[in-house]
This record gives C-alpha cells, sequence and structure tokens, in this order.
C-alpha cells in the first residue's frame, strides 16, 4: 500500500438503471441512483456515508466494489483504476477490497462448513491446499473471536453476531486494504453490535485496514468514522471530519437529517421540525440543487447547478449548497 495514495479515489461515478425499453429494446427510462460522486479513503482511516432510504448509498458501495456496473467515472484502489483493468489486474485489485453485507446469513452459503466459507476467497485465487485452507480459516476465526473447534459446522448453527464475524473473518482473508462495510450492525442486537463496532476497530489497529462504512445510525458514523459523506439523491451534499459535519451541519439536509436522529441530547423531535416528504423521483433529476423543493431555505440561486465546495472558514468541509457557501463567507 502506498501512504501517499488514498486507498479508494473515486471521481465523478454515476450509476443508472434502465426501467422501462421500448419495441426494439433500447432503454427509454432510467433511475438515476448514483449522480457524480467524488470520494476518497485514506489509508487506515474511516469514512461514514448516511442518508435516508434510497438516496443511493448501497449502490454506491455496491459499484466501487465491483457488484454493479457504473456509467461514468472512475474508482481507484491503491491508484489503480478498478474499471479499466483487465485478467490477472483486476483480479489483484479486487482482492485489495472486500465487502461485509448487512445480513449475514443471507450472505453465507448455507451448505458450506464454516472453514470453508472463511477460506473462500483463498480457494477462488488458488494455489492452496486443503490443510493450508482449514490452518488459515482457524487463524481468521481465532482473530475474530471465534472458537477453530467450531469451524466444520454450518451457518445456521451459529448466532448472529457469530454470523457477521465469519462474514468479517471471509473479508479479510485476502489481506485486503479496504473493507466496505454495508450496514454490518443493522440485522444485530444492540449488545452485540457493539461487539462487531469493537471487532473491527480492534482489526483497524491490528492490520491497518481503511474503511467505507454505510449506515443509516448517526451515531455510530459519529463513534467510529474519521471522517463522513452525506448523501441525497445519489449525490454527496456534505463532507468533512465527522466531528464537524455531525456537531455543526451546514446544509439544510444534513441538518435535517440530524434532527430527525433521536439521542440522549436530541430526543424524538416535533414533527413540525422536520420537513416531511418523500425523495423526488430520481427517473427525472431535479435542476439545479436536488434538495431546494423540500427546502425551508431555498432561493432563487438554487434553480443553479451547485457543486460540492469548499466552506471558507472551514476548508476541510465542503457543502453542496449555495446558501450554506454565502452565508459561511
Amino acid at each position: 500500500m502506498n501512504q501517499s495514495l488514498p486507498v479508494l479515489d473515486v471521481a465523478n461515478l454515476s450509476v443508472r438503471f434502465a426501467v422501462s425499453r421500448n419495441w426494439l429494446g433500447r432503454p427509454t427510462s432510467f433511475v438515476h441512483a448514483v449522480n457524480g460522486v467524488d470520494l476518497q479513503v485514506k489509508p487506515g482511516k474511516s469514512v461514514g456515508i448516511v442518508g435516508e432510504s434510497g438516496c443511493g448509498k448501497s449502490t454506491l458501495a455496491q459499484a466501487i466494489i465491483g457488484l454493479v456496473d457504473y456509467n461514468n467515472g472512475t474508482v481507484a484502489i491503491d491508484g489503480q483504476d478498478f474499471h479499466s483493468a483487465q485478467g490477472k489486474a483486476k483480479r489483484d485489485i479486487r482482492q485489495k477490497m472486500q465487502i461485509v453485507f448487512q445480513d449475514p446469513q443471507s450472505s453465507l452459503d448455507r451448505r458450506l462448513p464454516v472453514w470453508r466459507l472463511i477460506s473462500e476467497p483463498l480457494h477462488i485465487r488458488g494455489g492452496y491446499t486443503k490443510n493450508q485452507l482449514r490452518t488459515k480459516a482457524a487463524e481468521l476465526a481465532t482473530a475474530v473471536g471465534l472458537r477453530p473447534e467450531h469451524l466444520d459446522r454450518l451457518p445456521h448453527e451459529f448466532s448472529g453476531g457469530q454470523r457477521q464475524r465469519i462474514a468479517i473473518a471471509r473479508a479479510i482473508s485476502t489481506d485486503p486494504d479496504l473493507l466496505v462495510l454495508d450496514e454490518p450492525t443493522s440485522a444485530l442486537d444492540v449488545s452485540v453490535q457493539a461487539q462487531i463496532i469493537n471487532l473491527l476497530l480492534k482489526l483497524q489497529r491490528e492490520l491497518g485496514l481503511s474503511y467505507l462504512l454505510i449506515s443509516h445510525d448517526v451515531a455510530l458514523v459519529r463513534h467510529f468514522c474519521d471522517e463522513v459523506a452525506v448523501m441525497y439523491l445519489g449525490q454527496i451534499v456534505e463532507a468533512g471530519p465527522a466531528s464537524e459535519v455531525l456537531n455543526n451541519p451546514k446544509h439544510p439536509y444534513t441538518q435535517t437529517l440530524l434532527a430527525a436522529a433521536p439521542s440522549l441530547e436530541n430526543p424524538l423531535p416535533e414533527l413540525s421540525e422536520v420537513r416531511i416528504g418523500e425523495l423526488p423521483n430520481n427517473r427525472i433529476l431535479p435542476a439545479g440543487c436536488y434538495y431546494r423543493e423540500r427546502c425551508s431555505m431555498s432561493i432563487p440561486d438554487c434553480a443553479k447547478v451547485q457543486n460540492l465546495l469548499s466552506i471558507p472558514d472551514s476548508l476541510q468541509v465542503k457543502v453542496r449548497c449555495h446558501v450554506a457557501l454565502t452565508r459561511n463567507q
């Protein structure tokens, strides 16, 4: 890993899906899931992506990892372009990033014993004997807090938290630089969530991992991440250090999102304090600021294209909002 380069560098990434076609089979309508995302994850750091359901968080994660195709932009891992690489070069880049899904039960093959599940990426890579795979699986199981003597069991014989530990062990088997965590604790009990988060933090310290965390849990992102990016309708509308963005949000959408998240300091808000309404139709994207139709601070200039720019009094924070930028000049 080159410490001078970001582990992940996403530039102008866009993903759209055809939802209707004409009689010739040509697309006539698209869902615009991700719209021009720029994102970096530095070595050994954690970046959180937050936003309401349907904003494109999981699609972004899947595009980065290569599970869905993207229509525009680039994804670079340790300075290497993932999309343009071919053959062995692409496989080598692919092994530098792994993903941990939200539901471990559906992401693990119920027919395989746990040692096979954990060592599956190494089996696919090739060059290992069965005994070597079992030995490596035992080492990885110990690293994530599982008992090696249970590796011949099937996934259904484990609890939800243990299955997520299995998924994490499998993800780190190829010695990746980046783990994409797609809601890794949302299917678990609260006490188990804390155990999994502590495990991920321990592995980050020991292995030097970088994390991209997809989550709707603001409290988790505040505790876990060094930086945060707020997504709305497939765009990043605010990004910067987690402490600054979450404690002093600049974009009206970030303010609304945080106001709707209950906490000890901020219990459930009155509904009148939060702008109610669903995301606009992402088949026809709004002109100018995507949030302006729901924003209480909207002005005529919001109809212009809004770029993600640094705030003058806090250059580490970037915001896609004409009102926020002019207010902080």
